[in-house]
């Protein structure tokens, strides 16, 4: 068991998201490239939080953005330098205090402020990230609601096999707005044998109503969804935010 003070998505972890867990992105992208096509023929830049191995940022990158990718997980920016080679810069960035580069948009999926300990550091990240879109420009992200545990599938155990990794996920709800991962996590070292590491992932859910009324205080005009338009509806409690930054 590594140290609990290590971040999210250790080595063997982010190589099982890379490599199994790809549908995400493939589900948002359609949607968020049609959100940023104005913006790629001014050649804006778009800022990715969270781009954890860089599915989505492939996707903006191919499509002829400019993208500066982060990510509070090393291992994971290991992979994106590799898989999403280029972008324009691959950084780390922690929420909610690390200072976020303005930009011309800024895209985040995978609930990555749900990984965040609590509410009040929910809001201070999206107090940030407003502050850091710049006039005009488009802020798109998912946020866990309360209602997020009613729709996970294979609740409260699932397993996933595949060639040269395995991972068996446990859930619960200890209160009303945490969601927490027990993960077992098995890869195949070289020589045939096996590698367990174990992971705890707690989500904090929010009243997603609440944030248009967040981001409206500093300039953002919001609204909460179930999709990011021509992308696949996201599973219930798994809720998109849009908006634009006043001109």
């Amino acid at each position: 068991m590594a140290d609990a003070h290590e971040p999210y998505y250790r080595a063997d972890l982010a190589l099982v998201h890379h490599l199994g867990f790809g549908f995400h992105a493939d589900d948002c992208a359609p949607g968020i490239l049609e959100l940023l096509r104005p913006l790629r023929e001014r050649d804006g830049l778009v800022l990715e939080v969270g781009c954890g191995s860089g599915l989505l940022t492939r996707y903006l990158v191919d499509a002829g953005h400019r993208v500066i990718a982060t990510d509070a997980s090393p291992a994971m920016l290991e992979l994106a330098r590799g898989y999403a080679a280029g972008a324009q810069e691959i950084r780390e960035l922690v929420l909610p205090d690390d200072p976020i580069p303005q930009a011309d948009a800024i895209v985040s999926i995978g609930h990555v402020l749900s990984y965040l300990p609590d509410a009040h550091a929910i809001d201070r990240g999206l107090v940030a990230i407003a502050r850091a879109v710049r006039p005009g420009g488009l802020l798109a992200i998912d946020l866990c609601d309360l209602t997020y545990a009613e729709g996970v599938p294979g609740f409260p155990i699932n397993a996933r096999l595949a060639d040269g990794w395995a991972i068996i996920t446990e859930r619960s709800t200890p209160s009303p707005d945490r969601f927490v991962r027990q993960m077992a996590v098995f890869t195949r070292n070289e020589d045939g044998s096996w590698r367990r590491d174990d992971e705890r992932h707690v989500n904090v859910l929010i009243d997603t109503a609440s944030v248009p009324t967040l981001l409206a205080e500093h300039g953002v005009g919001a609204a909460v969804g179930d999709s990011f338009g021509a992308g696949v509806r996201l599973h219930a409690g798994l809720h998109t935010i849009v908006g634009r930054k006043n001109a």
